[in-house]
């Protein structure tokens, strides 16, 4: 007796869907939201309140911040809203290999990141020709394509940690306040500690991934700095993430 075998759904339509759940609540919609406000009010302040002109670096940093802090929110949400809203049991029937799953919400996110870095840009070039016509001048272009790409990798990583910590913890105010304590109270007490305990002051560099990785907002990044991003990243993203996708493909769904 012959039994067929029906195709799985493919990777495409699957990030389709994943793609649709980024703004399906009315929170996760004024998430993005929200996001894209902060982004105009950052250049807004900037331009209209700071006693210089602002250069295309100043502002392309100034939105940066913010958004280095928002965007991993969204990436953490997409993994964490199957839980919180039940939705688990549905998407892991219709999609067994949960695996694919995440690879989808992954690659969704990575294409945040990538719009996130287009709004980054696009805005910051704005600000720098409102900025000049104000002041009479013109305007200054001080990003160089490095520059760019340091930009879009300090997004990604910080992205990345919240997917990360979305995959570890898997619900959404648990994972959010640990965000946040890792990506604010974290990098404070990693400072104080490295200035009272010399040991650590020289480990530091190669352990704290906020200072590896805000490390990319500064004028050069040099081969040492990027070494310890790498090691930073392994630590607190790869090997987390393996742990967490591990844990996850075997957790119980209620």
């Amino acid at each position: 007796m012959s039994t067929q075998r029906t195709a799985p759904i493919p990777f495409r339509r699957l990030v389709d869907v994943e793609l649709r759940k980024l703004a399906d609540t009315r929170s996760a919609l004024w998430l993005l939201v929200s996001i894209a406000l902060v982004a105009v009010g950052a250049v807004a302040v900037l331009v209209l309140f700071a006693p210089f002109q602002a250069t295309y670096a100043d502002l392309a940093n100034a939105v940066a911040y913010p958004l280095g802090l928002l965007v991993p929110m969204v990436g953490l949400l997409s993994v964490t809203g199957e839980w919180s809203q039940r939705g688990a049991l549905t998407t892991f029937t219709l999609v067994p290999r949960r695996g694919r799953v995440i690879a989808a919400k992954a690659a969704c996110v990575a294409g945040l990141t990538l719009v996130a870095t287009a709004l980054t840009f696009g805005l910051a070039a704005c600000g720098a020709l409102l900025s000049a016509a104000v002041e009479g001048t013109a305007p200054v272009w001080n990003l160089s394509v490095a520059d760019h790409l340091y930009l879009f990798t300090f997004q990604a990583v910080g992205v990345a940690v919240g997917f990360t910590l979305g995959t570890i913890l898997r619900r959404s105010s648990v994972a959010l306040v640990g965000y946040l304590l890792f990506a604010l109270v974290v990098p404070s007490l990693s400072s104080q500690l490295a200035m009272a305990v010399e040991w650590y002051g020289a480990a530091a560099p190669w352990l704290d991934l906020t200072h590896a990785q805000y490390a990319l907002l500064g004028e050069t990044v040099t081969g040492e700095q990027w070494t310890q991003l790498g090691l930073t990243a392994a630590l607190w993203i790869a090997a987390p993430f393996a742990a967490g996708l591990w844990r996850l493909r075997r957790a119980e769904i209620r």
